[in-house]
């Protein structure tokens, strides 16, 4: 869906641009020297935008320094204190995140959407299942996809009515199929681009999981400018699986794609154990590239030929391909170490 553009910090989103993976520290953003090397690492595994807990006034201080360390805009995650989102804007926030409903008085709002409009900062609005008003839940009977769009809207429109729409929107659940139906509503009533996640989704097993359906469902109909995977474990993770979400969706080019067969009874070398290597091994490799693990004979060397370079196990041994052309015969010991050669002396013909 076609929504406006917004530009936090150096990125633009929105407006047909590629959509972007954000992530949140787990650091006390207090903290400068942890949160920088967190950040740092983020960045370097394809974080395009952070955020940061603003809790204190110490901590929206410390974003003046941080701000310094890092490469990538920095989001400041308001709840509750309005002066913590003005204090973050005047430290070098490059977006702040709030909710209106839980900022207090009018008043208040207006001084965090001056001090945004001032400084040209935009604000996103986020709503989440959990935190939505007495009104709505006894309008709905609860919580539904139609309340998380009538709560953001409302929220928004406070906004707007001050005169300021430089707004992103997010409105998160942990069912993911409220989610999903959450985000076609609102994809039909405003042009505001979205932040898209299943928030709680859960440990990596069960969020990669939840996220990779929802964010599926939302991001194969046109709908996210941004998304986030929010996973109980290192943020590193969530940054992984983004990628791959959006990889696979053909919403991001890059980064080699590892295909791998399930494994059977005719499987002679350990392949779970190789492809697993491959599999860490590659993401160290900036290469757009296909690349096959396979076990046995039978579909092995076909479905090898169809990756840009792929093995196809024997018995303690496999076939290094090419292009669709056997290299040779390896050992299995020495197989890893092979197709890394591979990788390392890779020419890129259309180059």
């Amino acid at each position: 869906m076609k929504t406006k553009t917004v530009r936090i910090g150096d990125r633009v989103i929105g407006g047909g641009n590629p959509i972007l993976i954000q992530s949140m520290t787990n650091t006390r953003t207090e903290d400068v020297e942890a949160t920088v090397a967190q950040i740092r690492a983020l960045t370097k595994a394809g974080c395009d935008i952070i955020r940061c807990t603003v809790p204190t006034m110490e901590a929206a201080e410390a974003l003046t320094e941080i701000k310094k360390q890092i490469a990538i805009p920095l989001v400041a995650d308001i709840h509750f204190d309005y002066r913590l989102a003005i204090a973050a804007m005047e430290h070098g926030a490059d977006k702040v995140r709030i909710n209106p409903g839980n900022i207090g008085s009018i008043d208040r709002v207006r001084a965090v959407v001056d001090c945004a409009k001032e400084r040209k900062i935009p604000i996103r609005v986020g709503v989440n299942s959990g935190s939505l008003e007495k009104d709505l839940l006894e309008k709905y009977g609860g919580v539904t996809a139609e309340a998380l769009v009538e709560s953001a809207l409302k929220q928004t429109a406070i906004i707007e009515d001050m005169g300021y729409d430089n707004l992103v929107i997010s409105i998160k659940s942990s069912n993911v199929m409220m989610c999903a139906k959450a985000h076609e509503l609102i994809s039909k009533r405003t042009d505001h681009p979205l932040h898209v996640g299943i928030t709680e989704a859960g440990t990596l097993y069960s969020g990669n999981l939840k996220s990779a359906i929802g964010l599926g469902i939302i991001l194969y109909q046109g709908i996210g400018d941004t998304i986030r995977v929010s996973l109980t474990g290192d943020p590193l993770e969530e940054i992984r699986t983004a990628k791959f979400i959006l990889r696979t969706l053909g919403l991001r080019k890059g980064g080699i794609e590892v295909v791998s067969c399930p494994t059977c009874g005719r499987t002679q070398i350990d392949l779970i154990h190789l492809a697993n290597e491959v599999e860490k091994m590659t993401e160290n490799y900036p290469l757009n590239l296909k690349v096959a693990v396979m076990g046995c004979v039978v579909n092995g060397p076909g479905e090898a030929r169809e990756a840009d370079l792929g093995i196809a196990g024997g018995k303690g041994e496999g076939l290094l391909i090419r292009r669709g052309e056997i290299i040779r015969k390896v050992p299995e010991d020495q197989l890893l170490d092979a197709l890394r050669d591979e990788l390392e002396h890779w020419e890129d013909p259309g180059l």
